[in-house]
């Protein structure tokens, strides 16, 4: 089973800006979708979530009825949802938090870190209701983070402006302490003391919620990984998923035959992250196990290579090898905001796109 968390802004239709109206678009959306919608970090944000899913074809049906309610309460505000990892347009000052005590704790916190920490992004969960095999996949994991930032990359504006990154929602992250590549670790015993030690210096908020790109989800039987921009098409969205819950079960099986998981260098690791967050697909990123530099198109292969029996498994490969035949085709998400931006109406148009794909 799978399910996915999708984070989009709200933007006004004429200025195509973001607005601090989370509160009354999920109050709206609520009567419908129920604990399905919620507030994010910042006002300007909502996030929906789908049901648990056990198959492709389920998980994107159960995407375009969440985006497609949560897109009606936002036009009876009088706003659209847009699908993109950092506002193109509008939301320079101070990012307006949302009314959650752990929002206001983590403000008191991180203080300025988060005055620009408006972003969104889509989170996987693949069932896996061990969590001591799930910290051990973890390990096994560790390694593709970096392609599948590259691969999701959805956020190269950020207040108007080009970052010259393709994904600047991750450069954004990569500066706190607690979020980014988990640890390794070699047991679930010492994850969670390495996130007791993590709280105790105040790098991280809560040890039982920790931020890492890969995590046992705390309230739910799963693994849940959070790199990802968020995707303004559903189709890259569901394809992904079903990539990382191959790669999910592959490493699992692994894991049960005895094998813990490389111990990849975290300095490469981050090298990695930041490689990726700049140069997304096409480019080319460092491979975190080899230390080689491959263009994104060669290891999006060899990812596929080595979780092939998991996606036969599902009936996913077909999915898989559309996904990257469109990659090849047309680019990721930050290539299709900057082609937008160059077609003759600047971001207004990189917005207009963003609403069009989000809205299906």
């Amino acid at each position: 089973m799978v399910g996915v968390e999708e984070e989009f802004f709200l933007v006004h239709p004429g200025s195509r800006s973001v607005e601090a109206a989370g509160a009354g678009v999920v109050a709206r959306a609520s009567p419908e979708m129920g604990n399905f919608v919620s507030g994010e970090f910042t006002r300007y944000q909502i996030e929906t979530k789908t049901p648990p899913c056990s198959g492709a074809g389920e998980l994107r049906s159960e995407l375009v009825r969440m985006r497609a309610d949560a897109s009606t309460a936002a036009r009876v505000e009088g706003l659209r949802l847009c699908a993109s990892g950092t506002p193109v347009i509008g939301g320079g000052g101070p990012a307006v938090a949302g009314d959650h005590p752990r929002y206001r704790a983590a403000v008191d916190q991180y203080r300025s870190m988060l005055d620009d920490f408006a972003v969104c992004a889509f989170h996987t969960h693949v069932h896996l209701p061990d969590r001591e095999v799930a910290v051990l996949v973890s390990n096994h994991l560790r390694p593709w983070l970096p392609l599948l930032v590259a691969m999701s990359a959805n956020s190269p504006f950020h207040h108007g402006q080009d970052t010259g990154y393709a994904s600047w929602r991750s450069v954004i992250r990569g500066r706190f302490p607690c979020l980014g590549p988990p640890p390794y670790a070699e047991s679930l015993d010492d994850y969670e003391r390495l996130a007791r030690a993590m709280q105790e210096s105040e790098a991280m908020l809560d040890a039982g919620l920790p931020y890492w790109d890969i995590r046992p989800n705390p309230r739910l039987p799963t693994l849940e990984i959070r790199c990802m921009d968020v995707l303004a098409d559903v189709d890259d969205t569901v394809a992904l998923t079903v990539l990382i819950r191959a790669l999910v079960v592959t490493a699992a099986e692994r894991v049960e035959s005895g094998d813990p998981g490389p111990r990849t260098n975290s300095e490469l690791l981050h090298a990695a992250y930041w490689r990726a967050a700049r140069d997304g697909w096409p480019g080319s990123g460092v491979d975190a196990l080899s230390g080689q530099i491959l263009p994104a198109a060669v290891q999006a292969r060899r990812l596929v290579d080595y979780v092939r029996p998991a996606l036969e498994e599902h009936g996913d490969v077909e999915e898989a090898g559309s996904y990257l035949r469109r990659l090849a085709e047309r680019g990721s998400g930050a290539e299709r905001q900057r082609a937008s931006a160059v077609s003759g109406r600047g971001l207004i148009g990189v917005v207009d796109d963003l609403l069009r794909l989000t809205a299906g």
